[in-house]
């Protein structure tokens, strides 16, 4: 939800900057009747597209609040805008199940998550960008490669090297398959975002005499602040929305994530607490949201935040 709200944000960002109403004011003076036309055309082709974007993402987030005020447990009774709205779905979900536990053992899975990958494919993205060493194009090409295959695939191999481990039934499982199943494509879009930065500041320290490890943490890192920003909103919001791998490598009911626990209240014919399923998903959007206020001034700061202005 982050991701596509993200995408709107930059777009609108986009076409202010490209259409700026002074501009298109001298340009219509000079247009023809046909290129006028055209530009009409093509507002209402852009402003068309982003209202079926932003109905697609905002009317199933609506039923889904409405939803969990909404009386009664029925999905056949739920409205997008309750006409008895309560807090009774909000109050049975703490005290009826173990929403607490499950809240409190995704977020700190999230959170390790996070700060794993983004050390990590910080790392790795900055060595494949800038740095020159022999199997550098094969190494690349394996990480292509293994991006190619979802991480479902190899389940049972998982299974049994976790169990040869001891780490079955634990938390830092999911860690571990979270934070090194996304190395292939946050390596690659570091390393993308690298290219495209000019390599002057670091010759230009290397020539004052400053380390590797010096050029990475005080100039290097800084620039990289937004697409480590976007890596470490994607790798805290996984684990609050996978079922699959959760529900496959733990089994207690003490360390169940969130999404099994949501999924057990509608999952057979006896449990179709709806409302309180839409409840929970609602809280889910917390700490997300949280985060994203956070961290959303380094999603737009420039590239020359590395440099020393002195």
């Amino acid at each position: 939800m982050v991701e596509y709200q993200l995408g709107i944000s930059y777009a609108v960002m986009h076409l202010r900057r490209t259409f700026d109403m002074g501009n298109i004011k001298k340009m219509r003076k000079k247009m023809r009747p046909v290129d006028r036309v055209k530009d009409i055309l093509a507002y209402i082709g852009i402003y068309s597209i982003l209202i079926v974007v932003s109905i697609s993402i905002l009317y199933p987030v609506i039923w889904i609040v409405g939803s969990s005020f909404n009386p009664g447990s029925s999905l056949a009774s739920a409205t997008s805008i309750p006409k008895n709205p309560t807090l009774n779905n909000f109050i049975r979900l703490f005290e009826e199940t173990d929403y607490k536990r499950w809240y409190l053992n995704t977020l700190s899975v999230a959170t390790v998550n996070m700060i794993v990958s983004v050390l990590l494919v910080g790392t790795m993205g900055y060595v494949f960008a800038r740095l020159k060493f022999a199997g550098k194009k094969f190494g690349l090409l394996t990480i292509l490669i293994l991006q190619m295959f979802p991480s479902f695939m190899g389940m049972i191999a998982i299974y049994v090297f976790f169990l040869n481990f001891g780490l079955l039934n634990q938390p830092l499982a999911l860690v571990i398959i979270y934070s090194a199943g996304q190395i292939p494509y946050n390596t690659w879009l570091i390393k993308g975002y690298l290219k495209n930065v000019s390599t002057s500041l670091d010759e230009a320290a290397q020539i004052d005499g400053a380390t590797k490890l010096q050029i990475y943490t005080k100039i290097v890192l800084p620039i990289m602040f937004p697409i480590l920003t976007f890596v470490a909103i994607t790798q805290f919001m996984a684990p609050w929305f996978d079922y699959i791998l959760p529900s496959f490598l733990i089994s207690s009911t003490e360390k169940k994530t969130l999404a099994v626990g949501l999924y057990e209240l509608i999952n057979s014919q006896t449990n179709t607490n709806f409302t309180m399923f839409a409840a929970g998903s609602v809280l889910v959007a917390g700490p997300v949201a949280i985060l994203y206020l956070f961290l959303q001034k380094f999603l737009i700061s420039g590239l020359s935040a590395g440099a020393n202005k002195e």
